[in-house]
């Protein structure tokens, strides 16, 4: 088993900054692909960005540009720094990781119990 434990979200103002970070417990993740995807009001849960265990990255079109994916294999997290972030980047944040690919297709294999993200116009 895995756990994930996000921190980090909370509110801030259009145009401001937040960073996430996920921490992960148990059975090693370090070999894995981790990522974040969101979750917004009365919408369906869409990938936000991924990172192979290599460091390559992989990210949503509507946050490449703003949003830069992170992961300290020996630690265990991984971390999203989200800039110029828009009222649309509103959403509750899950940290994912799985034991194959991570993207926007397919289910991950554990999720993180999520964290809030709202950004006010």
């Amino acid at each position: 088993q895995v756990q994930l434990v996000e921190s980090g979200g909370g509110l801030v103002q259009a145009g401001g900054s937040l960073r996430l970070s996920c921490a992960a417990s148990g059975r090693t993740v370090s070999t894995n692909p981790m990522g974040w995807f969101r979750q917004a009001p009365g919408k369906e849960r869409e990938f936000v960005a991924s990172i192979m265990r290599s460091g390559v990255p992989y990210y949503a079109d509507s946050v490449k540009g703003r949003f830069t994916i992170s992961r300290d294999n020996v630690k265990g997290t991984v971390v999203l720094q989200m800039n110029s972030l828009k009222p649309e980047d509103t959403a509750v944040y899950y940290c994912a990781t799985s034991y194959s690919s991570l993207g926007p297709h397919g289910t991950p294999d554990y999720w993180g119990q999520g964290t809030q993200v709202t950004v006010a116009s």
